[in-house]
């Protein structure tokens, strides 16, 4: 979707602690244990990029390897857990905006490049971003790319604000080396002024080998579409998430299993208040039930905590917020600035966003 803001400058490696006692005890038995008394409060410890540009893209693959990518054809990587950054950037790429990015490894990612028409595009590495290959470069003037995911190693999708009234999605069996858009007489009708948010990479997600769900926003009612089939029929459902307006909606959703789903959303105005900023689902997002406590404010990004059935994170410009009981309700833990966020299997959490900024959640 159009409209979302640029960069500015980059901020010095400062260590922003996240005081609530909460998240302590929500990662209780997901972190190494300590010895008593020991025991330190997690926070984000912002690690220095060497960028300004914002970072929307984000794929964490461990506590030491991840990748974002951003404004100015922007594209790092760490494998050192943040210490040092590799400008691994597609070479003539300048003039595109990166707002998703999806690693497989320290060596193999795949990222997306938004805009109207050919700017557009999808190019992969294999060799930790040393060269880049495009795969897909969009010639529909009427396409809007917004977010790619991966449901393995072979199969991914991206989405496009909806063509001739349905949302186009383009898919991959071969890791993102070839792409072809899918059939849309499986996309329910789009309604007017509804598109996706390229804030934060999450408006499009996966869990297991086929269910895939996107995320709207613009129109007179804030959706999340479900497929069970990788993408060729969908289903809509409705959110309590305020909508109605070009700046409102779903922005990010995630899911911990097949049926266990949040979304968060809002207005992205700074002067303009988000009520009802978050929601859960139950039944794999066939329906959606406003928070009790919802964030304070607007959330572009949203992650479920490593090894934990009722933790997550909620990111935007003005904080993070923690839920520990499954997003029935949400607590600000830290009011740095962050786009996007995501964790691993190996309890690495990162998060980015403007100015460059970088974080991993530390303990």
């Amino acid at each position: 979707m159009r409209g979302l803001g640029k960069s500015r400058r980059t901020s010095r490696t400062v260590t922003v602690g996240l005081c609530a006692a909460a998240l302590a005890a929500a990662l209780a038995g997901a972190v190494p244990a300590q010895a008593q008394g020991d025991a330190k409060t997690p926070h984000w410890e912002l690690k220095d990029s060497g960028t300004d540009v914002r970072l929307r893209g984000l794929s964490a693959v461990s506590r030491d390897t991840a990748w974002v990518a951003g404004s100015k054809g922007t594209v790092l990587r760490t494998t050192d857990g943040g210490a040092h950054w590799r400008n691994v950037s597609p070479p003539g790429a300048v003039d595109l905006e990166f707002r998703d990015i999806e690693a497989f490894d320290s060596r193999r990612a795949v990222v997306l490049a938004i805009g109207e028409g050919e700017a557009s595009r999808v190019l992969r590495t294999d060799d930790g971003g040393a060269t880049w290959t495009e795969s897909f470069r969009n010639t529909d003037a009427k396409a809007f790319y917004d977010c790619i995911t991966f449901l393995d190693r072979r199969h991914g999708l991206a989405m496009s604000d909806p063509v001739d009234g349905r949302f186009r999605i383009l898919s991959t069996s071969d890791g993102g080396r070839s792409w072809k858009v899918l059939p849309a007489d499986g996309m329910p009708a789009a309604q007017d002024g509804e598109a996706g948010f390229a804030a934060s990479g999450q408006c499009l997600v996966g869990s297991g080998p086929r269910d895939v769900w996107l995320a709207t926003g613009g129109g007179a009612r804030a959706r999340v579409l479900h497929s069970r089939d990788r993408g060729l029929t969908w289903t809509a459902a409705d959110t309590p998430i305020p909508a109605g307006d070009p700046a409102r909606g779903v922005f990010a959703v995630a899911f911990r299993d097949r049926t266990h789903g949040l979304a968060v959303g809002g207005d992205y105005r700074a002067d303009q208040a988000s009520p009802q900023a978050a929601a859960t689902t139950p039944d794999g997002g066939r329906t959606w039930t406003p928070a009790a406590h919802p964030p304070p404010a607007y959330r572009s990004g949203v992650t479920w905590l490593p090894h934990s059935r009722t933790a997550a994170l909620a990111v935007g410009p003005t904080g993070t917020d923690l839920t520990t009981d499954g997003g029935r309700t949400w607590r600000t833990v830290d009011t740095g600035s962050y786009d996007t966020v995501d964790c691993t299997p190996d309890r690495g959490c990162w998060a980015s966003g403007e100015k460059g900024r970088v974080a991993r959640l530390e303990h």
